[in-house]
């Protein structure tokens, strides 16, 4: 038994063999037992926790759920063969609601063998899991847990792959959503990576495979637990979907997160008002958001928050590859994925965390029947020696892949520049976009002008005298932008289905979705597809 529980109390308490069998007396057991379960820690941890200023893990469903859904099961299980084990056997399982949808729940009791996992917290997490793939709801997870339960040995780990094998039905068939409220290392941080969003508090989150301890007997560096695992460290690794300043502000971003998900890849998406498809003066100001200048930066997040039903834009991986923007909105009250280069970062280069996290966003998408729209701005994919280290070729081929892979109806909307595999990978009719639509400020070939004129006419340009190479350059570049970065060029070519006013760019996003409401795409028979190596 762990050091916490140490001086938990028999939960049967001294009366369990009490003679008094009447209806009165048992109800009155039942109570007293329940009423232990509620918050069965040992004194001494609940006391840290309350020291901490923490809450409890009933304290963190209630403040998750709609008010009065919660419908606890396991609340009486114990480690098998000890009597003197504290009920729930460090976490609360059950049932309730979010935005009046169903959902599976289940929080970790730190308080309760420091919320490590053993054999009937293994059962009852895996219970909620076969009847959420059973029913089709999604399965919320708060995390906040000290590993494996040593005690129980192999047990421990037993349950871990019993937890790890029922996420295989679940993925893509009901959206899985992680909480992390405290320290995850070694076994406790696969669960909450393999879901398909991981939230996270900054401050309290702390998670790695293994700890700084460890770290230094092994190879003797020193680092902190914040700078090895920290909230914000995690994120910029990729590992976290949100990092939020505090828990109430982790609930309510899971909330909306479900306010744009089906409960189910059977199900519908959630239907929210819409405006209707008059212009309006948040419409307008689009045509004057692109810079003259081709290399001047802007936010593309200006342009989001004007394209589709109003301003609520929920980014997800924001603090990794940030030269590409995930997030969800809505169009015609639907959810839509949305992909789009971020011209503040590296201009909007593609690289190969931007790859990864733009990849399995589309794949996420493509599981729920959720369609995706890019909107384009990138000179292409980064690049440099470090890039080839770190395995551009292979990442940035899954973009390519996952873009082909995906059945949803796919909008592309080129508000700048579009170049070579940036191009490509983006959104593009050829990697089986639906429709694709330009703004009259669209560059779209193999690559910018600056790049070809180096291309093509360098040693030429080289040659002449100083004098005459400004003008010569700027005939070069104005001649290719004319006839090969053109929006025009693309659209005689049919590789633009229209070249549209910035300020129509809402309504006619609505009308190309309309139009795909019904899109169905034959599958060959066959188990699956191979990713890039």
């Amino acid at each position: 038994m762990s050091e916490d529980s140490a001086d938990q109390a028999n939960p049967q308490g001294e009366d369990t063999a009490s003679a008094d069998s009447s209806v009165s007396a048992k109800l009155k057991d039942l109570q007293r037992r329940l009423e232990l379960a509620q918050d069965p820690g040992s004194e001494s941890a609940k006391a840290k926790r309350d020291a901490a200023g923490l809450t409890t893990p009933r304290q963190r469903i209630d403040a998750l759920l709609d008010e009065g859904s919660f419908t606890e099961i396991g609340a009486l299980g114990q480690a098998p063969g000890d009597p003197t084990a504290p009920y729930g056997d460090g976490v609360v399982t059950g049932y309730g609601r979010i935005g009046g949808r169903p959902v599976a729940i289940y929080a970790h009791d730190k308080s309760v063998f420091g919320g490590s996992v053993g054999e009937t917290f293994g059962k009852k997490v895996t219970e909620v899991m076969d009847m959420a793939t059973r029913v089709g709801i999604p399965v919320v997870g708060i995390n906040d847990s000290g590993g494996a339960r040593i005690q129980d040995a192999v047990t421990s780990l037993a349950m871990y792959s019993e937890i790890a094998r029922r996420q295989v039905p679940l993925s893509g068939q009901s959206p899985q959503i992680s909480i992390l409220l405290g320290p995850s290392a070694g076994g406790a941080v696969y669960a909450p990576v393999t879901t398909d969003f991981l939230v996270a508090v900054d401050g309290r989150t702390q998670m790695f495979v293994t700890g700084p301890a460890v770290i230094e007997s092994v190879t003797g560096e020193k680092i902190s637990m914040e700078e090895l695992g920290g909230a914000r460290q995690q994120a910029r690794n990729g590992n976290i979907s949100y990092v939020a300043a505090n828990e109430d502000e982790a609930f309510n971003y899971v909330k909306d997160l479900l306010d744009f998900l089906p409960s189910s890849a059977f199900d519908e998406l959630p239907q929210y008002w819409a405006p209707n498809d008059s212009l309006t003066e948040r419409d307008k100001e689009l045509n004057s958001i692109i810079p003259d200048d081709p290399n001047a930066g802007y936010d593309m997040m200006d342009v989001l928050t004007r394209i589709f039903d109003d301003e609520n834009v929920l980014e997800v991986q924001g603090d990794y590859g940030s030269n590409v923007i995930t997030a969800y909105a809505r169009i015609d009250g639907q959810t839509v994925g949305v992909i789009a280069n971020q011209p503040m970062v590296l201009a909007g280069c593609l690289d190969a965390e931007a790859a990864d996290k733009a990849s399995r966003f589309i794949r996420i998408n493509n599981a729920y029947n959720i369609p995706l729209v890019f909107v384009v701005d990138t000179p292409g994919y980064l690049p440099g020696a470090e890039q080839e280290k770190v395995g551009l070729i292979h990442r940035g081929a899954h973009l390519g892949f996952a873009l082909a892979d995906a059945t949803v109806p796919k909008v592309t909307v080129v508000v700048r520049k579009a170049f070579g595999g940036g191009y490509a990978v983006m959104g593009s009719k050829n990697l089986t976009a639906d429709v694709n639509l330009a703004w009259p400020t669209a560059q779209i070939a193999v690559m910018g002008a600056e790049a070809a004129v180096v291309m093509m006419k360098g040693k030429e340009l080289a040659a002449m005298p100083p004098e005459k190479r400004v003008v010569a350059k700027k005939m070069f570049m104005d001649f290719y932008n004319a006839n090969m970065t053109s929006p025009y060029v693309s659209a005689e070519r049919g590789y633009v289905d229209a070249i549209i006013s910035p300020e129509e760019t809402r309504v006619q996003l609505r009308q190309a979705l309309r139009q795909l409401a019904h899109k169905r795409t034959p599958r060959e028979k066959k188990k699956h597809t191979i990713l890039p190596m």
